[in-house]
């Protein structure tokens, strides 16, 4: 049973954004897709202990998740034209040529018609994200809300607006003609940042990475790099991706902690994935026309390309993140660049920053702003300050793997 568990997570992990993107193209109905793709997990959770695993699990799964379709339109069409033709819809996609398959110019991923339709513009920039984020991905709306930092209510409501308002506009599900990619590449990009992000750290959960959701942020980072392949910023999150992905088997020891940075082994790092990020980003750079995803892309090629830690361009980081603050002013921009000053001035003057922050309150109930003070402190030998800091990171429920990392810390400043 734990082996068809491991195998139907993996499938989710894999499949759900297939299922859901071509049932949205062939029905029309987001909720309705959602539901048939549900139901088709809880059957193979049913049958595949009985029946065993089948050979191909995706398949077995599109297919179950279609039929359900079918049946559930077949019950609402009751005559209606309407009904009909989205049943006739569903079946022709079960087709191994698939008409519909190429009209978007040659796009034929439904996961990338998908991100752009949750991306028009009729739709708020957070709400485009969130909506991509849980139909693409299955994340849960808490999952959501916790990237966004909202109440997971308030985010519910959000996807129910959106759903709704793309049903009423008729909003047509394909990748806009080539004049109009430019007003949604910024919620395009966002959405596959976030998703790498979900995967590189996860919110929620034991494990620190998702590799599978990388993946997925990468696979569509490529197809936009390939769709516009003169937009620098489609480039530079490329860049910004591979070379942070190039990292993932030197994040997490044998037992799954969490490793920092300066403490990764480097010779674990993926050399080809770090020379293809940094190539990528000097195409970008090329364009000469500078965004905040080649900003951060140049972060990560500054950690990327040291030999060791003692040889990072710390000085140059803090530089790109002042940078990265006028592209894109966030008070996590903030944090992030504080943590540069320190490591290139000293740990106190990255205090200064940091306690600034924490007057503001604009960080208030992230985890990582007490995380980076008690870091600080630590190495300033302010070891009851830096406890209670760690306490209060702790204290804001912060993933699994961060809240392993923070207790080690905690322990290591008030002893045995």
């Amino acid at each position: 049973m734990d082996d068809v568990e491991a195998v139907l997570a993996a499938a989710f992990h894999d499949e759900w954004g297939r299922i859901v993107a071509t049932l949205i193209r062939t029905t029309g109905d987001w909720d309705l897709a959602e539901e048939c793709a549900q139901d088709a997990f809880a059957r193979a959770l049913e049958r595949w202990p009985v029946d065993g695993v089948p050979r191909n699990p995706g398949a077995w799964l599109t297919t179950v998740a279609r039929n359900r379709a079918v049946d559930r339109l077949r019950r609402e069409a009751v005559g209606a034209a309407k009904g009909r033709a989205a049943v006739d819809a569903v079946e022709a996609s079960m087709l191994p040529d698939d008409p519909d398959h190429d009209r978007d110019g040659g796009v034929t991923d439904d996961r990338l018609r998908l991100v752009f339709t949750c991306c028009h513009p009729a739709l708020a920039l957070d709400t485009r994200v969130a909506l991509t984020l849980r139909t693409l991905t299955g994340l849960t709306t808490a999952e959501i809300a916790r990237a966004f930092l909202v109440p997971e209510a308030t985010m519910a409501q959000r996807l129910v607006r959106a759903k709704r308002k793309i049903r009423n506009a008729a909003i047509p599900y394909r990748v806009p003609p080539a004049h109009l990619l430019a007003e949604r590449l910024p919620g395009v990009l966002t959405v596959v940042y976030l998703l790498f992000n979900e995967g590189y750290s996860a919110s929620s959960g034991a494990e620190l990475l998702r590799v599978d959701l990388a993946e997925q942020a990468i696979h569509l980072a490529r197809t936009l790099a390939e769709l516009m392949p003169d937009e620098p910023e489609a480039l530079g999150l490329l860049a910004l991706l591979l070379l942070q992905h190039a990292r993932r088997e030197a994040r997490v020891d044998a037992t799954g902690d969490l490793v920092t940075l300066e403490h990764q082994d480097r010779a674990r790092w993926d050399r080809a994935q770090i020379d293809e990020g940094v190539s990528v980003l000097e195409a970008a750079l090329r364009l000469r026309h500078p965004g905040p995803y080649q900003v951060q892309a140049a972060i990560a090629a500054c950690h990327d390309t040291a030999p060791t830690a003692d040889d990072t361009d710390w000085p140059q980081i803090a530089v790109l993140y002042g940078q990265l603050a006028v592209h894109s002013p966030s008070p996590v921009v903030e944090l992030n660049r504080a943590a540069a000053v320190a490591m290139a001035d000293g740990p106190a003057a990255g205090l200064v920053l940091v306690d600034a922050l924490d007057e503001r309150g604009e960080l208030r109930g992230y985890h990582l702003l007490p995380a980076a003070r008690a870091d600080l402190l630590r190495r300033l030998d302010r070891t009851a300050e830096a406890a209670d800091a760690y306490r209060a990171a702790l204290a804001l429920d912060p993933p699994d793997a961060d809240a392993r990392y923070l207790r080690r810390r905690l322990a290591e400043v008030t002893g045995p």
